[in-house]
This record gives C-alpha cells, sequence and structure tokens, in this order.
C-alpha cells in the first residue's frame, strides 16, 4: 500500500523530554515520561506561550482535548491538562499546570479555536477560570446552576434538580429527593454469611424422595424395541457420500 504521509507509523519518546526541556527553558517546571506518555509541567502565567511554542516551532500542530483534575488537598488543588498532537510526526505531549479558584490560567483560544469550548467544559466542571475567555460560559450544566459535579468534594447527590411544574408553568428548582422505596441496602457479604435466605437456597431443606424414578431397563423407557435398539448404537452411520455437484450418489 503506497504511503501518503512521511509521518512514522510508531512514534518515538527518544530524545523529545531533552529536546523540549531545553526549548521551554524557565517556562518548564518538570518534565517526566510517564506510562509511555512524555508529560509535561509549565508554569501557570507561561502555558500560552509554551502551547505557542510547542505548535509553531516543535509542529505539534492540533490540541485533541482538555481536562481538568481535582486534588483537594492541594494548595492549587485542580490540574488543567491540555493533550497535543502532531501530525508530521505522529507524536502525543501531554502538558498542564496548576491552578486555584482564584489563580485565572490564561487562555489559548487565540492558539486554538476549539480551545474555547473545552475551556468552558473544564470552567463549568471545576471552576477554574481562564483569562482572556470572551464566552466563558456554563456548557453542560443549566444556568444558575449552584457548584461544579467534578470536583472530588461536589455532593454524590448535587444540590438541586429542575423539573418543570405544570403548576407554576414554568422550571422550577428544588432540592434533590433520591426515592428508596424499592431499594434495601444491607451491606452484607453472601459469601461470609447473611442472615436471611438468598434465592435459591429455599430448596437447600427439600424432604427427600420417596421413591426414585430410573430407567434401567428398556421397559421403563416406554419405547418399543426398535427405539431401545437405535438408542443402544454406540456410533452414527456415516454421511452419504456426494458426487462432484453436490448431490447424493
Amino acid at each position: 500500500m503506497t504511503v501518503l504521509h512521511s509521518a512514522p507509523k510508531y512514534a518515538s519518546n527518544d530524545g523529545v523530554v531533552e529536546t523540549l526541556s531545553a526549548a521551554l527553558g524557565s517556562m518548564l517546571i518538570s518534565a517526566t515520561e510517564q506510562h509511555g506518555e512524555v508529560v509535561l509541567t509549565v508554569a501557570r502565567p507561561e502555558i500560552a506561550n509554551a502551547l505557542k511554542l510547542l505548535r509553531d516551532e516543535h509542529e505539534y500542530q492540533q490540541m485533541m482535548e482538555m481536562a481538568g483534575v481535582d486534588y483537594p488537598s492541594r494548595v492549587e488543588r485542580f490540574e488543567v491538562v491540555y493533550m497535543l498532537l502532531s501530525v508530521t510526526r505522529n507524536h502525543r505531549l501531554l502538558v498542564k499546570c496548576t491552578a486555584s479558584e482564584s489563580t485565572p490560567v490564561p487562555t489559548v483560544t487565540t492558539l486554538w479555536p476549539n480551545a474555547g469550548w473545552l475551556e468552558r467544559e473544564v470552567f463549568d466542571m471545576y471552576g477554574v477560570i481562564f483569562a482572556g475567555n470572551k464566552d466563558l460560559r456554563r456548557i453542560l450544566t443549566d444556568y444558575g446552576f449552584e457548584g461544579h459535579p467534578f470536583r472530588k468534594d461536589f455532593p454524590l447527590t448535587g444540590y438541586v434538580e429542575l423539573r418543570y411544574s405544570e403548576e407554576d408553568k414554568r422550571v422550577v428548582y428544588e432540592p434533590v429527593k433520591l426515592a428508596q422505596d424499592f431499594r434495601s441496602f444491607d451491606y452484607m457479604s453472601p459469601w461470609e454469611g447473611s442472615d436471611y435466605i438468598l434465592p435459591g437456597d429455599e430448596k437447600a431443606d427439600a424432604p427427600p424422595v420417596a421413591e426414585k424414578k430410573t430407567t434401567d431397563s428398556p421397559k421403563d423407557t416406554g419405547a418399543d424395541k426398535d427405539t431401545d435398539a437405535k438408542a443402544a448404537e454406540k456410533e452414527a452411520p456415516p454421511a452419504p457420500a456426494k458426487d462432484e455437484k453436490g448431490d447424493k450418489a
């Protein structure tokens, strides 16, 4: 098959950490290779400049995705992760920076237009602010939603739920109510022994059978002699032979 592009089929990480570390200089905090991927941690104020350098001078043309991570025990609890792809070298790169609720991250919408939607998602789910994003609105939750669902301290049931009220003829917000009428949790392991009967165990105490029904002799089967003789055959007869056309000979 003819190859129409010059990108290698398998990209290697050999020399990538050293080359990019030298190029980023003081903008870089750390550079490691983890699980077969190169991960660069960049100072937050320099994230846009670092990504621009990687795009223009090192052929990482596309930003494929952005993601947020929450570490509540850290002073700057959030990480913003940028996934870059070099089409010409078939190589992927992870670049990240840290942030808190009160430390905005420079926007990269001037580098990649698709970053507008991705930054809105990280803002909506984690509460990270992106300085310079001219349309930083919620994108997955509803208008007026309180909180950020992907934070690790966010209540599992949320704060409020919305529904359309026929009585008020509008959308109303109410505290979340989870109906558990048909659910019961005993948190017991059946392997360690339970104080209730598991499905199927009710048959364990069934009374013994007084008389076992067996077919020890041909007369007990209810079949005639020809049927019994056929059942006694150990091997099935061979299949009929076929000619070249597939018809039976």
